[in-house]
């Protein structure tokens, strides 16, 4: 499949799109700021038994995630959730949230940012991850985590 930039249809085919280990969490952009014109942001996220981000929030954009496999715990100040394959959770902008894969299995899911644009933090994060690369060590965590604290503000987020 293939179409013409001048009929302004995006399609990004499987397993393309910049693709990164961040947090030890393997993220492949899908869609951006550039090719929806400040739309949408979509990431493909594969997250393994342990991983997922600290309670944070987006004072800039929604946030929704559905998950296509595993199981992931949400949660927020309050209250925590597990929830499985097939769940979509929408999380509005200036709340906070966070997931945690809590099984012992990988889980995969889609991320949709709205507008687009907090999609970059995790390309500006990380390292790039080609097919079967496997995760970096474990101090690369380290190094995501200092970066992330000094970008995230960029994006109009932070960790809570």
């Amino acid at each position: 499949m293939s179409f013409e930039e001048s009929e302004g249809i995006v399609y990004i085919p499987p397993k393309a799109g910049p693709a990164r280990w961040v947090f030890g969490d393997h993220y492949t952009l899908k869609a951006d700021k550039e090719n929806t014109h400040g739309s949408l942001g979509l990431i493909e996220a594969m997250v393994p038994p342990g991983g997922g981000p600290p309670l944070h929030i987006h004072h800039d954009a929604d946030e929704a995630f559905y998950l296509i496999e595993g199981e992931l715990e949400i949660s927020n100040e309050k209250r925590r959730a597990v929830v499985g394959a097939g769940a979509f959770i929408f999380v509005p902008k200036g709340k906070v949230h966070a997931f945690k894969n809590v099984s012992d299995k990988p889980s995969k899911m889609l991320i949709i940012f709205t507008p687009a644009g907090f999609e970059h933090f995790f390309t500006e994060l990380g390292v790039a991850a080609e097919e079967g690369m496997p995760a970096p060590e474990a101090e690369q965590y380290a190094a995501d985590v200092e970066k992330a604290q000094a970008i995230v503000a960029k994006y109009a987020a932070e960790y809570v």
